[in-house]
């Protein structure tokens, strides 16, 4: 994993390289952001 990342930063550079990290880091809480507004109005129906 680090030698494609090493690999990566060489090709297309730094700047290039941790916005496609942060990009990647983002990607996973926003999938969960997604889903808690899908189940809100479900749960808001219940209360």
């Amino acid at each position: 994993m680090h030698e494609q990342w090493l690999s990566l930063i060489a090709e297309v550079g730094f700047p290039i390289a941790v916005t496609f990290y942060l990009l990647h880091r983002i990607e996973t809480k926003l999938n969960t952001l997604i889903e808690a507004i899908t189940i809100l109005p479900e749960k808001m129906n219940r209360s």
